[in-house]
């Protein structure tokens, strides 16, 4: 074992994307097993490895963790990217939380049903202009520091930054009229470890086309 955390799940964004967002701006080298028919789910499964029986699942530091949030939340602690004390830690999930609602309206797009598509999108677009980006606009704005939360690097504005990459996938001018979180998107980007992250050839994984779409239908049975 290489003392690496190591990651199953499929080879897509997913549930997994914020997880290798997190340890590659942490620094952390990490190894993917890819899960790729349901069979090898089923084999982790009977294993005993996945304790809710669903991935992702991260072998690290001797544990196997599953659930998503406690997953970032252990690495996010381990790695400093959580605050100082329990207000900043507050804000920091609060943030988080904020994301975490339109990014899983967007991750949601790509099992929509055709018809249901074009409403959703619209629906998507609405929120990002007049709910959640002037919202974080407004923090950057009245504390005109150049992160979320105690100006320091945190979980936070990882997570916003991958978003606004999601957003820009959705729709580029969305960003447009919120020059603070297009330099926190610079910021971050430019961060060495975040860079090398987001470089042709890096872990960060491509948009979910339908053919990996249909290869997770395979795995997961949905």
């Amino acid at each position: 074992m290489s003392g690496k955390p190591v990651l199953h799940y499929f080879d897509g964004r997913g549930r997994m994307e914020s997880i290798r967002w997190l340890l590659a701006a942490a620094g952390v080298e990490f190894e993917e097993k890819f899960i790729k028919t349901a069979e090898e789910l089923e084999k982790l499964k009977n294993d005993g490895l996945l304790m809710f029986q669903q991935i992702p699942m991260v072998e690290m530091d001797g544990m196997k963790l599953v659930q998503s949030r406690a997953i970032l939340n252990y690495i996010a602690t381990k790695y400093n990217l959580y605050g100082k004390d329990m207000k900043e830690r507050a804000l920091i999930d609060m943030y988080t939380e904020g994301v975490a609602d339109l990014y899983e309206m967007i991750i949601q797009l790509v099992i929509v049903s055709p018809d249901e598509k074009d409403a959703k999108i619209a629906m998507i677009k609405d929120r990002t202009k007049n709910r959640y980006l002037p919202a974080f606009e407004k923090v950057l704005k009245n504390h005109g520091q150049d992160y979320l939360v105690g100006n320091k690097l945190s979980k936070a504005d990882i997570f916003l930054t991958e978003l606004l990459y999601c957003i820009e996938e959705v729709d580029a001018s969305l960003l447009a009229n919120f020059p603070l979180l297009q330099a926190l998107k610079t910021r971050i980007s430019n961060l060495p470890n975040v860079k090398k992250f987001l470089q042709p050839g890096g872990q960060r994984k491509p948009p979910i086309t339908a053919k990996v779409v249909e290869e997770a239908r395979k795995i997961f049975k949905f």
